[in-house]
């Protein structure tokens, strides 16, 4: 009996383990204002922590874009090399990797005049591979990154589960550790 209630308990411990590790934020990009130059984005970005399974919904009116840009092109708001466009009003961008990630307005006068946004995501190097990036849809003309649709109506930081465990590498290793314990012991 007392062996079961450690086993018991040791499921417990690695099921609130994963319900912790599994939850992901959505980040509105200019919160209630969305994607467009009146948004103070240094402002809006200054109090964020991004993590890798996050994702950026950019929010903006069929006039705006969104592209994703080099650091080079972010500092000089070039828009004609971009590593992703978009341009449908309401695109998501899951973050899978860890690191900088730049976006400018597809306007260039726009982004001169500060719409344009800088990321930094934390992680210990991990990359989601597209099999475990939150689900996308496409988008009317995304170009190459995916987009998904999200309700207008939500504009705000909402946690969500992306389908995704994402565990520091020694977490794992410490869960076995307690399970071996708690069963042997």
């Amino acid at each position: 009996m007392i062996n079961m209630a450690k086993v018991l308990l040791s499921c417990l411990l690695l099921f609130a383990f994963v319900v912790v590790s599994c939850s992901a934020t959505t980040y509105t990009v200019g919160d209630t204002s969305g994607w467009d130059i009146s948004t103070n984005l240094e402002t809006w970005v200054a109090d964020k922590n991004f993590k890798v399974g996050d994702a950026l919904v950019f929010q903006y009116s069929s006039s705006n874009s969104v592209d994703e840009v080099t650091k080079k092109n972010y500092d000089t708001c070039d828009t004609t090399d971009v590593l992703a466009s978009y341009g449908n009003g309401n695109t998501s961008v899951p973050l899978t990797r860890a690191g900088d990630r730049y976006f400018v307005s597809g306007n260039r006068l726009y982004c001169l005049g500060g719409m344009k946004l800088h990321v930094h995501i934390d992680g210990d190097d991990t990359t989601l591979s597209p099999a475990m990036a939150p689900n996308a849809v496409a988008g009317s003309d995304q170009n190459p990154a995916t987009t998904f649709q999200q309700s207008p109506s939500s504009k705000k930081n909402t946690p969500v589960s992306n389908g995704v465990v994402n565990f520091p590498p020694n977490i794992l290793s410490l869960v076995y550790v307690a399970l071996v314990a708690a069963t042997l012991g």
